[in-house]
């Protein structure tokens, strides 16, 4: 029943994976967060969710950066805002440098962008016309972009986006910014009001200020899904893509246990496969010990190529500051850009309440649609998690034992 075993660092002379079922899942859950939630140390493995995410690039395997001089201090710009939602009319708003970025990066040629987008909508309309979603310019073309305009992989990537609605209700059902206020006053999450230097937002998670006792942990889904969702609204994320900072202090046993392997797989099914959006780098800072272990039980379900994309620094923070200058850092992290402020990104998201209930308090858009199990996570299907909870109990005892 287990496919392998690996050596841990933490003491364990060898710990069982999973079995291939539990591995894998329509949206190959195999990469990078296949194993996320079924361990105690859920946060720990959950940037790895986001990051599994259009990784294009060629890279090496996930390291200690070496530390050099950081980047030149410069002061952070001045009245910075979140951008506003898009026109409701179509219109370019990516400067001559980004359109030059998204044709060598996303093969997005702005002579011929409208007639991809018409190319989409075309084929929602013929192979899916029961299906309800929005057939804008600027919505088809997060999808477009998100797949480098492929159009038979945006369109799989549409699908999976409404599809992740049916499987997971209770997250989805009246996803609206004032259902997720508490998470947000908590602090597990914001999103930094300055960019880095290369126009990317930078997404900070804190997973260690969450109890299991706090609120159902799939109000922490919620409150990244709708983070995302406004992260992705304007054009220049679309071809930047985002940056995450994780900060596990607090993380600890705390947390343990609660979710399991069947949400976990629901997680890596809609942030990695299901949503048009580009996680371009992960920094990874107070992580705790058992991290490495948990790391070298998912390497070998890694893409070489999404190694890269992982730094841990410990509490090195001179560390960090080589990969995300302290201009646009908080104090809390070494930076200059003033105190931690939790209070703006809680404020743009519950701002923008009406446009989240036009997109996610509507209908069902896949109703009267018929999905073949492939598109089905895998604990929808029969016995898939009874077998997962199983796996997990097996499995959890281990990492207790490795803490």
């Amino acid at each position: 029943m287990l496919i392998t075993t690996l050596q841990m660092s933490c003491g364990i002379s060898h710990v069982g994976l999973l079995s291939c079922n539990a591995l894998q899942s329509r949206f190959s859950c195999t990469t990078t967060l296949s194993a996320v939630l079924f361990y105690p140390y859920i946060y720990v493995l959950f940037v790895y969710i986001l990051v599994a995410k259009m990784m294009s690039e060629e890279s090496a395997p996930m390291r200690h950066i070496d530390l050099g001089s950081p980047p030149p201090l410069e002061p952070p710009a001045a009245g910075y805002r979140f951008p506003g939602p898009p026109p409701p009319i179509y219109s370019c708003t990516l400067t001559p440098e980004l359109v030059a970025k998204a044709r060598e990066e996303l093969q997005e040629k702005p002579e011929w962008r409208l007639r991809d987008v018409q190319a989409l909508r075309d084929m929602v309309l013929k192979e899916q016309p029961n299906l309800r979603t929005r057939l804008d310019d600027a919505f088809l073309l997060r999808f477009l972009r998100a797949r480098k305009f492929d159009y038979d992989r945006a369109m799989q990537l549409l699908l999976n986006y409404h599809t992740s609605r049916r499987v997971w209700p209770e997250v989805f059902q009246d996803l609206k910014p004032s259902t997720i206020k508490h998470v947000l006053d908590l602090g597990f999450l914001t999103v930094l009001p300055h960019p880095d230097p290369n126009g990317r937002y930078i997404l900070c998670l804190r997973p260690g200020k969450w109890k299991a006792n706090d609120y159902p942990f799939e109000d922490n889904i919620r409150a990244i899904y709708l983070t995302l969702e406004k992260l992705i609204q304007p054009e220049e994320t679309q071809v930047n893509g985002i940056v995450i900072l994780a900060d596990y202090t607090g993380v600890g046993l705390s947390q343990a246990s609660n979710p399991g392997p069947f949400l976990a797989k629901k997680v890596v099914s809609i942030l990695q496969d299901s949503f048009p959006i580009r996680i371009k780098a992960v920094n990874i800072i107070n992580e705790p010990r058992i991290f490495k272990g948990i790391f070298a039980i998912i390497k070998p379900f890694l893409k070489e190529k999404m190694a890269e994309r992982y730094v841990l620094h410990g509490s090195d923070l001179r560390s960090l500051h080589c990969n995300i200058p302290r201009s646009v850092l908080p104090e809390e992290y070494g930076g200059v850009a003033g105190h931690l402020d939790m209070s703006a990104w809680s404020k743009t998201l519950l701002d923008s309440e009406e446009e989240f209930i036009v997109e996610f308090c509507q209908p069902d858009p896949l109703e009267g649609l018929v999905l073949p199990d492939s598109m089905l996570f895998e604990g929808q299907q029969p016995g898939g998690a009874a077998q997962d909870d199983d796996t997990f109990r097996g499995l959890r005892s281990q990492l207790y034992y490795c803490y």
